[in-house]
């Protein structure tokens, strides 16, 4: 297998800590973003090579550009960009606070759109790529508590849904993955609560707060499996528009979709009955 560089956000922990491991073990090229260089020591000492590191906020959208750009400038090509870094924030839409939402949405929705956009002038440059964006089960369903993260997710999907009809004749192809609950860092590092609020006691926003703050549940998703079908993926053609990962994703996702189509066809008669008479 010939060897592939990719530029990945977020690489100390979660899915972009496994899909780095995997990809430095079978000699393929790394650069990978990161907000603290202490949890990379032990991989940077063993592929020194093969690991290129940038620290990166991704609210911060210059910098976002510069090391996009500094990441092409330095590897020469680029095969494959993952948007991965993100977060979830827990609360419900009245309980969370200005900064956590201008934050989320910073971070999760405008962070990956800046990604794209920076990489795109190199992709097209080079004749092509490809994108693998890290969504979630939470793009296509939903659960109480999670309003802002899921309007994250939602924007996102929609923004690359979109994106991918622009760069048909580029040969940049797209991927997106949702996965369900998987065994990482993520479920207790990178979930934020919003303050709550007495009214919401009565609300099911509760139920998943409870979940985090105890910690107790334990999620199906074996990570290092995922990461595997997220790799394996960048050599399909043609690329698959969306990956599910986890047999709760698949639950959610079934069930969600096969509510919103039989509502959509419940309704045909009186959409068809609003178009102007001929």
């Amino acid at each position: 297998m010939a060897q592939r560089t990719w530029f990945i956000t977020g690489v100390t922990s979660g899915f972009g800590r496994h899909m780095t491991e995997q990809l430095l073990a079978r000699g393929d090229r790394v650069a990978g973003t990161i907000r603290k260089l202490e949890p990379m020591r032990d991989l940077q000492s063993r592929y020194r090579d093969l690991l290129w590191l940038a620290y990166l906020d991704m609210t911060d959208r210059p910098s976002i550009r510069r090391v996009v750009n500094q990441a092409f400038a330095d590897l020469g090509r680029i095969d494959v960009v993952v948007n991965n870094a993100g977060y979830g924030l827990i609360g419900a839409a009245e309980e969370l606070t200005d900064e956590q939402i201008d934050h989320q949405i910073d971070t999760n929705l405008v962070g990956s759109i800046q990604v794209v956009r920076a990489a795109l002038p190199h992709l097209r440059a080079q004749g092509g790529g490809r994108i693998i964006q890290l969504s979630s089960v939470g793009g296509q369903a939903v659960y109480p508590g999670g309003s802002l993260y899921h309007a994250t997710k939602w924007g996102i999907e929609g923004f690359l849904e979109a994106t991918m009809l622009d760069l048909a004749p580029f040969g940049i192809d797209i991927t997106i993955v949702e996965p369900g609950g998987a065994r990482t860092q993520f479920a207790f590092s990178s979930i934020k609560l919003g303050p709550k609020l007495d009214a919401y006691a009565i609300s099911p926003a509760v139920a998943s707060r409870r979940i985090i703050e105890e910690g107790t549940r334990v999620p199906p998703g074996d990570p290092a499996k995922m990461a595997q079908v997220m790799i394996d993926s960048a050599g399909q053609s043609p690329a698959p528009k969306r990956i599910v990962l986890g047999s709760d994703a698949y639950t959610m996702i079934h069930k969600a979709l096969t509510e919103r189509l039989a509502s959509l066809e419940a309704q045909k008669p009186l959409a068809l009955s609003t178009d102007l008479a001929d």
